[in-house]
């Protein structure tokens, strides 16, 4: 009888963990599809400043697809930045206060080719 509680418990615990990893954000899965994404859109383009809002605007759009289709639950808040490489300095800083045992993270993904460098910064907060 003891036994079977004690099986009964390490099962509920089993699903328990694995309904929390299906729920957990995983910052790899994040970066594979930034990385995607970017890639897609940007590739081997040169820099064009009529097209950088465009661009932008994309990489924005599909990354919040394809994080909200994941089926997690937090609300995401995407940066992203896309610069001329023209030998220019390009600082940027963002901060969140969360709760860390809750909230995913702050993930930067950063892209470049010879004319441009883009950075993808995704914040996953828990509902």
């Amino acid at each position: 009888s003891s036994r079977v509680l004690w099986t009964l418990a390490v099962t509920q615990l089993s699903e328990q963990k694995m309904e929390s990893d299906d729920i957990s954000f995983r910052p790899e899965e994040a970066q594979a599809i930034a990385a995607e994404t970017v890639g897609v859109i940007l590739g081997t383009h040169s820099y064009s400043h009529s097209k950088v809002q465009h661009w932008v605007a994309s990489i924005i759009e599909q990354t919040m697809k394809r994080l909200v289709a994941m089926n997690k639950p937090y609300k995401y808040i995407l940066s992203c930045v896309i610069m001329q490489k023209n030998g220019a300095g390009l600082h940027t800083a963002s901060s969140c206060y969360w709760d860390n045992s809750s909230d995913g993270s702050n993930n930067t993904y950063k892209f470049e080719n010879k004319s441009m460098y883009c950075i993808l910064t995704m914040f996953a907060l828990a509902l």
